[in-house]
């Protein structure tokens, strides 16, 4: 080995050439999974160091639609330092007069808030001077859009519910900002205290309350956690803590983080392609140099080790080059990544995201270089006298298993990092078969290149037989252009069926006919009135209502629900509980009956049959359920078949009326009315009964689309760093085909060609490339969308031809200028010294 380092390292002092393609391409792969792991890393360094503060205080106790009774509020005093109490719900924000409404999500808090952290408001002044009474009205503060929204100005006021509110300041930040998850409308701060009088606050009405607690130093989470949850079993409590502070928000920029990671993996793939083509065209130079060492006695160990050091040496380089790109990164960009983020983020070099993309790179690094490292061990002394490369054909057996371990173990860890198995076993399963689809497709055009060259219908056709022989002719260049611009595009086009396919699903998944409003918090003795105002308006075609509770399930035969149920979105939070005793219209039961319209037997239950089969409950199950504090159990009597994608009210669990008697509630109602009835609908109802909060389906879906696209837009940026990588390694085959061209354009020359037309056939031959490509690429790309569309965003997947057209034209034009840009050189060379030198 030391013979063979020796010759390795004087090798090396030869310098870069020929290598810059491979340098980039892995630095590019690592650059982007490091950049990904750091800034992941840096906001779950921020939620975790900044715990207490989003969540607004060392831990917190929630319950559903009730405040905490005597006994829980003296049980928390006995175990914190300081309790504050947040009270937070939806609710229209109406101007006096005909003035415009608007929907915000109101926090009312007491004078303990916010127990850490600062509430920042402008013009500047404490928070308890901005909620008090003053002149018989409390103040508030509004989100600077809300208050954009509704025109107005500190000094002015506003209704919410029953209560006027005089605007104090605009909220410009607070806390706990973050820790709320998606809302449909601009936050509004007031003090408990000022909402005695709205009529917002009452029982059955939607409200969460939130018990916020200083612990004292040194308290153990998990111990306090166990005796909070006995302690307030009664009240059905939901337990957060610092640990956490914004578990929402974590989750989602985890799964985003790595999701974006498996596509810095695919572009670390295409630029794989660029590694092992660097790699072989090396080698191909070396062909003289492998053959003289092995006539000096050289064997094929010494011959690999040689070019093995070689090759580990400039990968160390690119990966080194790589985790510095990728650590200074988030850096330089760390103002704009913390702007666009609700939470803390603690921007900073770490080393665990750049360890990971480390192991990354070597892995791919020895993944792509062995195969053309292993052939070299081929080549034979005689090579001296004949002109040859490279041998063709398959390297020993014990390269080829070490080739399929590195895959797997590429695809392991990939998987063991991202913590999404099955989105990563199928990403590592779709970017293997582009890749096999897309090897296939450059040989399919090159030997359709050379039949259509030799056809007839070409005759009278130089230029275009000249670029499809020149396609279909000897040489890698159109398997290496297909293969590495075809797999960056791929995931281009994949992202922007996804892409389109996410923005569009919710406008497709509604119903033709989707209502208008959400109308929540109706009273029992306000829906026959508002029903009255709704069905008797010419432009309202329907209206559908029904009384609403939430309850927790806790049980299921007996047992805890989580422990049956395991992780399943029904058992975590509440859920929606309504009443009836006759089987509502458009209810399909799909098992069991319902009851008769009389029953005032023991409770029943019907429940809805996807979960319940997803679950594994029957017919005759028992299930109990937390309501207010109350335990109701009862049997489940029939499933019912319910789409949650339709917009109309669906409920979760539908009980006969006697089990739920003299439990407050409220009515829940959706209106479908066309456009321009909505505003005088809106107007009048919350004006008559401003308690009651009408959630525009329309404004709702706009978030959503929003958040959606936010979302695309970050993979798009991330799916960008894989066509980058492509072109570098464009370039490199490009830049490797160059002497070739010049051979080429002096023999075009000679013959009397002139420069324009030799230009056309090499701009043509890069555009068939491009073409060819680009086609693949949506093709396989469309593949990749439909696949992740219908199987992990469960949505129906609807083609795109725009973006898909573009992906095409995309391929053309990046192909074109890399062509263009190599071939200025071999048409300003003289052809008599480029014949001699191949005399």
């Amino acid at each position: 080995m030391s013979v063979a380092w020796r010759i390795a390292r004087r090798e090396l002092r030869g310098g870069l050439t020929g290598f810059r393609v491979f340098l980039a391409c892995l630095a590019l792969g690592v650059a982007a999974i490091a950049a990904v792991g750091s800034v992941r890393s840096a906001i779950q360094a921020g939620i975790a160091e900044q715990g207490a503060v989003l969540l607004g205080g060392d831990a917190s106790v929630q319950l559903t639609y009730r405040r905490a009774s005597a006994d829980d509020l003296d049980y928390l005093a006995s175990v914190a330092d300081e309790v504050g109490e947040v009270i937070d719900f939806r609710s229209m924000a109406r101007l006096p007069g005909d003035a415009d409404t608007a929907l915000t999500q109101v926090k009312a808090v007491d004078g303990v808030y916010p127990i850490y952290g600062q509430t920042v408001l402008d013009p500047v002044m404490p928070l308890d001077e901005a909620l008090e009474l003053r002149d018989g009205l409390p103040g508030a503060v509004m989100a600077p859009l809300l208050v954009e929204r509704l025109q107005i100005a500190p000094g002015d006021t506003f209704f919410l519910g029953a209560q006027e509110f005089r605007l104090s300041a605009r909220l410009m930040s607070f806390p706990d900002d973050g820790s709320g998850g998606f809302d449909f409308g601009p936050p509004t701060l007031v003090h408990i205290d000022g909402l005695a009088n709205s009529g917002l606050i009452t029982e059955g009405t939607l409200f969460n309350s939130e018990y916020r607690m200083r612990l004292p130093d040194g308290t153990d989470l998990s111990a306090l956690e166990t005796q909070t949850m006995q302690a307030m079993a009664g009240s059905a409590p939901r337990w957060s803590d610092a640990r956490n502070g914004a578990p929402g928000v974590s989750e989602f920029v985890d799964r985003l983080g790595s999701f974006l990671v498996l596509v810095g993996l695919a572009g670390l793939a295409v630029g794989g392609v660029g590694i092992s083509a660097a790699v072989r065209s090396y080698l191909d130079e070396k062909t003289e140099v492998i053959a003289t060492l092995k006539t000096l006695g050289a064997g094929r160990r010494t011959i690999f080790a040689v070019y093995a050091f070689q090759i580990g040496v400039l990968a160390v380089k690119g990966i080194v080059l790589g985790l510095i790109l990728g650590a200074l990164l988030p850096i330089v960009f760390g103002p704009i990544i913390s702007a666009a983020l609700p939470i803390p983020a603690d921007i900073t070099i770490r080393p665990g995201p750049l360890a990971e993309a480390a192991l990354y790179g070597l892995i791919a690094a020895a993944l792509f270089t062995l195969w053309p490292l292993a052939k070299s061990e081929n080549v034979r002394a005689a090579a001296l006298f004949r002109d040859g490369g490279t041998p063709e054909g398959w390297p020993r057996p014990v390269y080829v298993l070490s080739t399929g371990v590195l895959l797997a173990l590429l695809v392991g860890v990939a998987t063991w990092f991202s913590g999404m198995e099955r989105i990563a076993l199928w990403s590592a399963f779709g970017i293997f078969v582009a890749f096999l689809l897309l090897v296939g497709a450059g040989r399919a055009v090159k030997g359709l290149s050379r039949r259509l060259a030799r056809t007839r219908a070409l005759r009278g056709r130089p230029m275009l037989r000249m670029a499809l022989a020149s396609v279909g002719g000897p040489g890698n260049e159109a398997a290496s252009v297909v293969l590495s611009l075809g797999l960056g595009l791929s995931v281009l086009a994949a992202v922007g069926q996804v892409d389109t396919n996410l923005r569009g699903a919710i406008q497709r998944e509604l119903p033709d006919i989707a209502p208008s409003f959400f109308v929540v918090d109706i009273q029992p003795d306000q829906i026959d009135a508002v029903r009255d105002r709704v069905t008797n308006d010419p432009k309202v075609s329907r209206m559908d209502a029904a009384p609403m509770l939430r309850g927790i399930i806790t049980q299921i035969n007996g047992r805890d629900a989580k422990e049956v149920a395991g992780d399943h979105w029904i058992v975590e939070g509440d859920r929606g509980v309504t009443y009836s005793a006759a089987l509502p219209d458009r209810t399909k039961i799909t098992a069991g009956e319902w009851w008769a319209e009389d029953y005032a037997g023991d409770p029943l239950i019907s429940f809805v049959a996807e979960e319940a089969e997803e679950i594994g409950l029957e017919i005759g199950d028992t299930m109990t359920i937390n309501i207010l504090g109350r335990e109701i159990t009862g049997t489940l009597a029939s499933f019912r078949d319910v789409d949650f994608s339709s917009a109309a009210m669906n409920f979760t669990i539908a009980m006969n009326p006697a089990a739920l008697s003299g439990a407050p509630h409220s009515w829940l109602a959706t209106i479908y009315a066309e456009d321009d009835a909505e505003a005088a609908l809106m107007r009048d109802i919350t004006r008559t009964y401003p308690n009651i909060t009408m959630i525009s389906v329309s404004d709702a879906i706009g978030r959503a689309t929003e958040l959606l696209g936010t979302i695309a837009a970050a993979i798009t940026y991330g799916a960008l760093v894989t066509l980058a990588t492509g072109a570098v390694v464009l370039i490199g085959a490009a830049a490797a085909g160059e002497r070739a061209r010049t051979y080429e354009a002096a023999v075009l020359k000679t013959l009397g060609a002139p420069r324009g037309r030799i230009l056309a056939e090499f701009a043509l031959r890069s555009a068939i490339l491009g073409g060819a490509a680009g086609i693949v690429a949506v093709f396989a790309g469309g593949l990749a969308g439909w696949a992740i569309s219908t199987f992990v965003m469960d949505t129906t997947f609807v083609f795109e031809p725009v973006s898909a057209a573009a992906i095409v034209i995309g391929g053309v034009v990046v192909t074109l200028l890399a062509g263009l840009a190599f071939a200025w050189r071999p048409l300003s060379a003289r052809p008599a010294r480029v014949l001699r030198a191949r005399e």
